[in-house]
């Protein structure tokens, strides 16, 4: 697959400005994480060649002067808020990152529960994280926030939040999500620490809109489409044009929010650093790709991705036209259609020349389209997936590589013992199968030596699939899309 992003450039010149940020700031900064720490796959996706884990290489290169700082706000917790991209609640993504950050040797300083007004879901959870010895702080709801600034910055505003205990130059501070309270975190502690008389500054580590690409790159619009539940939308900054004559691109809460912003930072610091709230950001992705082509290309076939979802979610009462509409118009903008998906004339192509049975296809990384069909013993998912593990190993293609006479006890078990009225296999019973299968078949065994080479490729559904389908193709790292409708007419759907 062509890459056009150099990581191992950006990961040097991010550490590098962030040291010069934190020199600036009297050696004590407080950097407000956007985006995903640990696996950012939109970024992988968009910008081939960025890897998903280049944040947290970034600051193992700074690990002796860094702590991290996560955020959760108290109604997140509350409302049982759910990560879209892994399935599980913001409060279970607050005890993933702080096992993944230990097992990397990164400190975490403390937890803390934002906007906490006597929840009783935050208490708890904020009980649980202190029986494990987590430092746990609490921040409150300020009347008239963000705009009442004289009431912001004092002791009844951020005065009244818990100060922050931290030893480190750079504090991380990241969250589950957006939303989750981070700026006001930062700025609290500004303020708190400016009544020790301790200095310190405040910058925001953002991948994207990248600034000093053009406004209607796809890429920029890829964002827009990876946002669309946030209403965000890609603008020029006009601060920055004013302040210096250079056009450059942010999206509409800073650009919105940066005179209350810079208004606070005047307040508690004197003079406001920033003139724009490009200045505030540290993010040098723009300067990084080396084939703009190749990245146009990847962000445009995010933006189909993404409106394939978009479609799905209508189809489940969670979007209205309005939305799919502004979708239609990030691929306008971008100039593409789902045409430029080769994998969806393919795997609807297969659909009817099999009497619009579900199919699928997929695109592997030298551009080859393999296809599969709804058997009696596969579903097409599954076929699709062993069809293009054969192409990759150059098994022929009618090559067993599972035997029928080990698929049909499966079968068995699943329809006689465990309740399922399909007894098909699911991607993850195949999986399973073609394990086993490869302890005595040598095409099997080759045909798994292939797995790890599927990351990245393209996959399309004629059908919705069912989750445990979804769930194995994101763990292969396949990118998935699929139309919006139902193999049945049934209701319920697992």
């Amino acid at each position: 697959m062509r890459t056009g992003f150099d990581n191992e450039k950006y990961v040097k010149l991010q550490s590098e400005h962030i040291r010069e940020r934190i020199s600036s700031a009297g050696n004590k900064l407080y950097l407000e994480f956007g985006g995903k720490l640990f696996d950012d796959f939109h970024a992988s996706r968009v910008l081939p060649g960025f890897k998903p884990d280049s944040k947290i290489k970034m600051l193992m290169q700074m690990k002796d002067q860094a702590e991290i700082l996560i955020v959760i706000n108290a109604s997140d917790i509350e409302k049982n808020k759910v990560r879209g991209d892994l399935g599980i609640t913001y409060d279970s993504d607050v005890l993933r990152l702080i096992d993944a950050f230990h097992n990397i040797g990164l400190y975490v300083g403390s937890v803390v529960i934002a906007q906490f007004a006597g929840q009783s879901a935050a208490e708890t959870f904020q009980k649980r994280l202190e029986s494990q010895g987590i430092k746990v702080y609490l921040h409150y709801p300020i009347p008239g926030y963000p705009t009442n600034i004289p009431l912001i910055v004092s002791d009844e505003g951020y005065g009244k939040n818990q100060y922050i205990e931290t030893t480190k130059p750079l504090v991380v501070v990241t969250a589950p999500g957006p939303g989750s309270g981070k700026m006001a975190v930062c700025l609290s502690q500004l303020y708190h620490e400016y009544k020790r008389g301790i200095k310190a500054g405040y910058s925001k580590f953002e991948t994207f809109p990248i600034w000093n690409l053009p406004l209607k790159h796809p890429v920029n619009l890829a964002y827009e489409a990876a946002t669309a539940d946030l209403n965000d939308v890609n603008m020029i900054d006009p601060f920055h044009l004013e302040a210096y004559g250079v056009t450059t691109v942010n999206y509409n809460r800073d650009v919105e929010i940066f005179p209350v912003l810079n208004a606070i930072l005047t307040r508690i610091l004197g003079e406001s650093p920033y003139k724009s709230p490009t200045d505030m950001g540290v993010n040098m992705a723009g300067n990084c790709i080396f084939d703009d082509d190749a990245v146009q290309d990847a962000a445009r076939q995010e933006i189909i991705r993404r409106y394939y979802t978009a479609l799905y979610e209508k189809q489940e009462g969670r979007l209205d036209e309005e939305q799919i509409y502004r979708f239609e118009l990030l691929m306008n903008q971008a100039n593409t259609s789902i045409d430029d998906r080769r994998v969806v004339s393919a795997a609807l192509t297969r659909s009817e020349e099999t009497d619009q049975m579900p199919a699928a296809a997929l695109e592997l990384p030298d551009g080859r389209i393999i296809t599969g069909k709804t058997t009696s013993l596969l579903g097409a998912s599954s076929a699709v997936l062993l069809n293009a593990l054969k192409a990759l190993a150059g098994i022929d293609h009618d090559e067993h590589l599972i035997s029928p006479t080990t698929l049909e006890p499966i079968q068995h078990l699943k329809v006689d013992h465990l309740g399922n009225r399909n007894p098909r296999l699911h991607t993850d019973e195949t999986l399973i199968a073609l394990s086993i299968s490869a302890a005595t078949n040598p095409h099997a065994e080759q045909a798994m030596a292939q797995l790890e080479n599927l990351r990245g490729c393209e996959v399309h559904s004629s059908v919705i699939l069912a989750q445990v389908d979804v769930n194995t193709f994101k763990k292969l790292g396949v990118n998935l899309t699929f139309e919006p409708k139902y193999q049945t007419n049934n209701l319920y759907h697992k």
